[in-house]
Formats: structure tokens, C-alpha cells, sequence
């Protein structure tokens, strides 16, 4: 199976971390959610477009829209040659460029590396086995959002609860970790969104070739590197076998070495990158 476009995958990527707040107009997808996460806060130009009145027409009334909200004016934009022309016509207008993001995906036929090859191989198809454990639920616990949101999080309680209307606006299974003391360890989500890429990016109805979504990956800092992030991606990858789902994605930032090698061994490659390209940042917002 081949990845499925970046088109399709701008598509299930929205559909997993839905922001509340949303407009569009001139092919553009505005997104705000408060300021919590850059995803939520940002413009998915769905049809980048090459009409250069157009742009400025849609740029001037973005910003507008933003700043009605008190927020910056950030587009979410893959770096491929169909990005290529907005990409330039924001470097002229003065955007910055900032966090780097891979998207990396793999086939519901794809086993992690070995110890005796270092390339994933494909899979004799099996029947998903329990990882013993792991909780698994329909809902974010409050143990759940607490240790994410300590280690990805910005801001209070009012952020918080924003948070959680982000990740429960898209059907997702959430998995928790203890340590040997009892407390969690590590927590992830697989993000269900209800359809199948479209080819035109769009998500369309249905149960056939459905994609899983992996977010909030998250370990305890004292945690780390007991493998307990290796246990939540093979619980939430054993869920998606067991709903039969066609494929994987996630989003790790370019400069996460570390998370990126634990995907790669999971059977994860690269589709695409995207940038943010922010207009006179006021203030920073963080995560992917």
C-alpha cells in the first residue's frame, strides 16, 4: 500500500484534532481554539491556490478573522512543490517559518524492525494480542490529561478543558501506562476519524480503509526510555488491527530524533513535512 496523498492526509489530520471555532472561505480552512495547540490556532489552506489577487483578497480577510479572536495569523503548510507558490507569496508578505513537523505513516501490513533485520517487514496477518498493562478506554481519564498535558501542555485550567474538547471532538482509543509504583508512566491516543480518505482531500463516509491517527504521545520525564512509549504504540497499533484499519499516521517535529527513531522501528516512514508561517508573532505557541 502506498501512503495516501498529502491532500488526503491534510484531511484526516483535521478531522483528528478538530478545532471548535472554523470558517472557510477562498479554499482556506481557518481554525481557532483559543490559542491552545498550533493546529487548532491555524489556517489549513485546503486549495493553496495560484491567483495572486485571490491570496491577497483571502490573506487580508484572515487576518480579520484572527484578529477579531486576538490571535496571530498562522498557516499550517506542507513543504511540497503544490505549496510552493503560497509559500512564496508569504515570504514575500513577511511570514516566519517555524516548527518543522514530519508527518510519518505506515500500513496496517507493516511489522516493527527486529533484532535480526533492521528493516520493518510485512506481516503475516495475525489476530491482535493484549499488551499487558496497557489501559485502554473511549474517554481521557484525568489521569490521562494530566501527565499529557505536564508534558505537551501551555496554560491552565480554561486551556485544559479546551484540550479536551480538541481530543474528544474526534473518536479516538486513549492508552495508559503504570509504573511498578502505580502512578502513569506514559499515555498516547489513537485518533478514529469517522470516514476514509476521499483522494481529493477530503475524508468521506464510511468504514472502508479507514486511518488511525497516533497523538499524544507522552512519557513521564523519571519514565523514559523504559519502554513504556514501545508498549502504548503496540496496544494503540493492536486496537487498529483489531478494527481493521488500513493504516497509520502521526506528527513528530523535525527535530525529535528520538521519537523519530522509536517510529521508524515501529515501521513508520516519512510522507510529507509541513511549517507554520506566522504573521508578526505577538506570542508563541508550541506542540505539533
Amino acid at each position: 500500500m502506498t501512503a495516501p496523498s498529502l491532500r488526503d492526509l491534510e484531511a484526516l489530520m483535521d478531522a483528528a484534532w478538530p478545532a471548535p471555532d472554523r470558517a472557510e472561505a477562498n479554499g482556506w480552512v481557518l481554525r481557532a481554539a483559543s490559542g491552545v495547540t498550533q493546529r487548532a490556532n491555524s489556517v489549513w489552506p485546503r486549495e493553496p491556490g495560484s491567483d495572486s489577487p485571490g491570496r491577497h483578497a483571502a490573506l487580508r480577510a484572515a487576518r480579520l478573522w484572527y484578529r477579531d479572536r486576538r490571535l496571530p495569523l498562522i498557516f499550517q503548510l506542507f513543504d511540497d512543490p503544490r505549496s510552493a507558490g503560497l509559500h512564496a507569496f508569504l515570504d514575500a508578505e513577511g511570514f516566519t517559518r517555524q516548527s518543522e513537523t514530519l508527518v510519518m505513516w505506515r500500513d496496517a501490513g507493516t511489522t516493527p524492525a527486529s533484532a535480526d533485520s533492521a528493516v520493518p517487514q510485512p506481516a503475516v496477518p495475525q489476530p491482535p494480542v493484549p499488551v499487558s498493562g496497557v489501559e485502554l478506554s473511549a474517554e481521557p481519564s484525568p489521569e490521562w490529561l494530566e501527565l499529557w498535558w505536564q508534558v505537551d501542555g501551555r496554560g491552565g485550567g480554561a486551556e485544559l478543558a479546551t484540550a479536551r474538547a480538541i481530543l474528544t471532538g474526534c473518536p479516538s482509543i486513549y492508552a495508559l501506562v503504570r509504573s511498578d509504583d502505580g502512578v502513569a508512566a506514559a499515555v498516547g491516543r489513537l485518533a478514529l476519524p469517522p470516514g476514509r480518505p476521499g483522494g481529493r482531500g477530503e475524508v468521506l463516509g464510511g468504514e472502508a480503509a479507514r486511518w488511525g491517527g497516533l497523538y499524544g504521545m507522552a512519557t513521564r520525564p523519571d519514565a523514559r526510555r523504559r519502554g513504556y512509549a514501545r508498549q502504548i504504540m503496540r496496544a494503540l497499533l493492536n486496537e487498529g488491527t483489531a478494527r481493521r484499519l488500513a493504516g497509520y499516521w502521526l506528527l513528530v517535529t523535525a527535530a525529535n530524533q528520538g521519537a523519530q527513531q522509536l517510529y521508524a522501528d515501529a515501521g513508520f516512514s516519512e510522507a510529507g513535512r509541513y511549517l507554520y508561517r506566522q504573521d508578526r508573532p505577538k506570542r508563541h505557541l508550541t506542540g505539533c
